[in-house]
């Protein structure tokens, strides 16, 4: 008679009269005393289960002892084969499989941002490529290569030239642990500290930022950027919203916001919108990196210190103008200072203006017009200011200075507008 080999998990039965604890689980038997006992509880239930199995009484004892003996072989044979299934099953455990899953360029380039093709470039570059890629068959990247590639997007995100970025990704990211063929895991050697030179060091994670200098179409031009201007416009190539907005909080908290307006947002937004004229592509990542400023910028506000000045200073675009991140930047600069005011978004007519005016009585106005078709002098002249003057500036490349009305004048900068405001509200 042959005894029918069943896999572990269906010998609850047979377990649980030996040992109660060894049908816990669906899956086979639990092991309460943890990972580093489990090969020889896996041992002992096994040989419990395949002792019961072959010990159980037939019709008659001279049967029974046959039946004993003939089954011993198969019951040994039975337990090297579970031996096998017993090593697969500690791999599992370990955390090793036999085969670790693999994704395509395509795949790769879809989960970083990039394109495809600046993988492969990246790869005869850097050699930041699949590790066990052979020359004419298709590139398969695992876990540990897909690890370096994120990090070298971190990295180029936070403001290094490719070749460090390669370099800080090579040294920052150790190999994935593997496994000896006892079963062991073989802990890796850590490697050096990577040293980053022209990047911008972050407290949680060291990596830098790269460079968009490239004129080309796909690429915007950021000739002489500093590394947070360079990392914010890989950024927005990539449409990463999350890196922008980080970035952009980063840069206020560190150096200020007409620092950052100057030196990091300014010189993106004009490289992302001659790009657009230039090339007629690229609107989606202007429009992008527009609503991500924005969003940093007002959470500026949101944070800001309560006012010292009675009277509040009114912000606005002319009616019709759409264009108002740096009227934004100026409500938050002078939030930072602590100098109150009403800040009022694109859209906003003539007479809803008007009353703004009135109810608020501000100490100053600032008008913002981008386009000159909607810097209308007859705007300023209207104003209703008769009773409580009020300081009227006129602000954006819309206006054409010499043809405004008295009072108002014209701001040729947002460090110009926040210090005569300043100076106006607090003196």
């Amino acid at each position: 008679m042959t005894m029918r080999e069943e896999p572990l998990s269906g010998q609850h039965g047979a377990a649980r009269e030996v040992d109660p604890r060894l049908a816990d689980h669906l899956d086979g038997p639990a092991f309460p005393r943890g990972a580093a006992n489990a090969d020889e509880d896996r041992d002992d239930a096994r040989r419990k289960i395949a002792r019961e199995a072959g010990e159980r009484p037939a019709d008659d004892g001279a049967q029974a002892d046959t039946g004993r003996h003939h089954r011993a072989p198969e019951v040994e044979a039975s337990g090297a084969r579970g031996a096998d299934a017993e090593s697969d099953l500690t791999a599992g455990v370990l955390g090793s499989t036999p085969e670790e899953p693999r994704l395509t360029v395509a795949a790769v380039a879809r989960r970083l941002g990039v394109a495809p093709a600046t993988l492969r470039t990246w790869d005869r570059r850097y050699g930041l490529g699949p590790t066990d890629h052979a020359s004419g068959s298709h590139r398969r990247y695992g876990p540990e290569d897909v690890a370096r590639l994120e990090q070298m997007q971190r990295a180029l995100l936070r403001g290094a030239s490719p070749a460090e970025a390669a370099r800080y990704a090579l040294a920052a990211t150790p190999p994935l642990p593997r496994h000896a063929d006892d079963g062991a895991q073989a802990a890796p050697p850590a490697p050096a500290e990577p040293v980053l030179i022209s990047g911008v060091l972050d407290p949680l994670e060291p990596p830098a930022v790269e460079s968009t200098s490239n004129p080309g179409g796909r690429g915007l031009r950021l000739t002489g950027a500093g590394p947070r201007a360079r990392g914010l416009g890989r950024a927005v190539l990539a449409l990463d919203a999350w890196h922008q907005q980080r970035l952009l909080a980063e840069s206020i908290e560190a150096q200020g916001v007409l620092a950052t307006w100057r030196e990091v947002l300014s010189p993106v937004l004009t490289a992302a919108g001659e790009r657009w004229q230039h090339t007629g592509v690229g609107v989606e990542a202007l429009r992008l990196l527009t609503d991500n400023a924005s969003t940093a910028l007002r959470a500026v506000l949101a944070r800001a210190p309560e006012p010292s000045n009675p009277r509040p200073v009114l912000l606005a675009p002319a009616p019709g103008e759409q264009q108002e991140l740096e009227l934004v930047a100026l409500a938050a600069e002078l939030a930072s200072r602590g100098i109150g005011h009403r800040l009022f978004g694109a859209g906003l007519p003539p007479e809803g203006l008007h009353a703004a005016v009135r109810r608020a009585a501000p100490a100053v106005i600032v008008l913002w017009a981008d386009q000159p078709h909607y810097a209308a002098p007859a705007l300023l002249s209207d104003l209703p200011i008769k009773r409580q003057r009020a300081v009227v500036l006129a602000m954006g490349a819309g206006w054409a200075p010499g043809k405004l009305p008295a009072p108002a004048e014209t701001v040729a900068s947002l460090e110009s507008a926040a210090e005569l405001i300043g100076r106006t509200v607090l003196d």
